[in-house]
């Protein structure tokens, strides 16, 4: 897996964090900088140690999964994409907001799941973690701030678009997995 590649990961793994900062920030109006930093944080920091954890679990038992690598990663990302997109269709939930620090980690979590899985297809492609990580953090960091903002300014922007391009970025790299697969069966 390319760096560019990491890089798409990363823009597609924070779209779940910029759209629920894009909600808090058309709710929020008062300690904007305090609380979208707060948010971006600890998004940011969960998006960065949930691969670390995947990646890691992975190596435990990777003997007996790394034959079957590319397809597991192919899965992984095809099930993730054609979850942001069915997610991106569901009708949105209204629902009080709460910014302190039990909902700060419970936030962090919730968005960060999909990187978990985004670990362990680190792990099989033998890309060492600590990069990638960090890499997903930041982006993660500065989507979750620009989606706060956003919503703070614009009031109003279609996320489920948002969450759709998420989707469609993680098949493509389901497909180019599949694709390595392929290569490297039927190509000398």
């Amino acid at each position: 897996m390319s760096y560019l590649s990491v890089i798409i990961l990363a823009f597609a793994l924070s779209i779940d964090a910029c759209v629920v900062s894009f909600s808090y920030g058309l709710k929020f109006n008062e300690e904007k900088l305090k609380n979208a930093l707060l948010l971006s944080s600890f998004t940011g920091f969960f998006q960065g140690l949930m691969p670390v954890i995947g990646y890691f679990l992975t190596n435990v038992v990777r003997v007996y999964i790394q034959p079957y690598s590319n397809l597991i990663v192919f899965l992984i990302f095809s099930y993730l994409g054609f979850k942001f997109i069915k997610d991106a269709n569901m009708p949105e939930k209204t629902k009080e907001l709460c910014i302190d620090f039990k909902c700060l980690i419970l936030i962090g979590i919730a968005t960060s799941i999909d990187a978990f899985s985004a670990g362990i297809t680190l792990s099989l492609y033998g890309i060492l973690i600590l990069k990638p990580a960090l890499l997903i953090a930041f982006v993660t960091f500065v989507n979750s701030n620009l989606g706060f903002y956003i919503g703070g300014k614009l009031k109003r922007i279609p996320t489920k678009n948002l969450e759709i391009l998420a989707g469609v970025l993680l098949l493509l790299l389901a497909f180019k997995a599949a694709l390595a697969d392929i290569a490297k069966y039927y190509i000398p």
